[in-house]
């Protein structure tokens, strides 16, 4: 029990590394003052383009996939392990390093869903990556891709810990997109590949 609390605190603690921030920084740029103000890798590609974005795309998924791996590793078994992935999500949304803000854990989830649910988690991202294609809206992507992972694992018959923590996550993307939903109903969301006004960080004065 104690091992599994101990695992579970440093999942949050590496979800919580803020990978985009720190490449944000890297180029001069407080990720925290631009577009959306969140540390994700859609804000990151908005502001300072799709290498960076993606770069921090990777950084965030493997967050969530080595928190599972790790866990696992220790042998604490799947359900623990979930929880792990879950908890490194947790850490990515709302990380202690930048005051309890964070991303909206579309990726780290991703990199979750593919240790414990990769058939759910293909369908997810067919299905979401199709939807930004079509509308070039992400966050609608991501709420449908995320929503096709949770009926996909219902369809399969996954266990019951599984479908749970698939739930949680799949409520966690809708919550952190709420002001998304609102934009998009009032027709105000941002597209695919439009910039955002970057502000440099200020340097240290000499």
């Amino acid at each position: 029990m104690i091992q599994t609390v101990v695992a579970v605190v440093v999942a949050y603690l590496l979800g919580a590394v803020p990978v985009g921030l720190l490449v944000a920084r890297s180029r001069g740029v407080n990720i925290r003052t631009v577009g959306s103000g969140n540390s994700g890798a859609t804000n990151v590609q908005r502001t300072l383009g799709w290498g960076p974005g993606l770069a921090v795309a990777v950084f965030d998924i493997l967050k969530g996939a080595l928190a599972v791996w790790v866990a696992r590793r220790l042998h604490l078994g799947d359900p623990a392990a979930a929880l792990c992935g879950l908890a490194a999500v947790m850490g990515h949304n709302y990380s202690a390093f930048m005051g309890f803000r964070g991303g909206k854990g579309v990726a780290t989830s991703f990199g979750v869903l593919l240790m414990i649910s990769p058939l759910s988690a293909g369908a997810g991202f067919v299905v979401g990556l199709v939807t930004i294609l079509l509308t070039r809206y992400v966050s609608a992507g991501s709420m449908i891709g995320a929503l096709t992972v949770l009926v996909s694992a219902l369809l399969l018959g996954r266990p019951w810990w599984e479908t749970l923590i698939l739930a949680l996550l799949t409520a966690l993307v809708f919550w952190q997109h709420r002001e998304n939903m609102k934009r998009l109903q009032s027709g105000n969301e941002s597209r695919l590949g439009q910039k955002v006004a970057v502000q440099n960080v200020p340097k240290p004065a000499r």
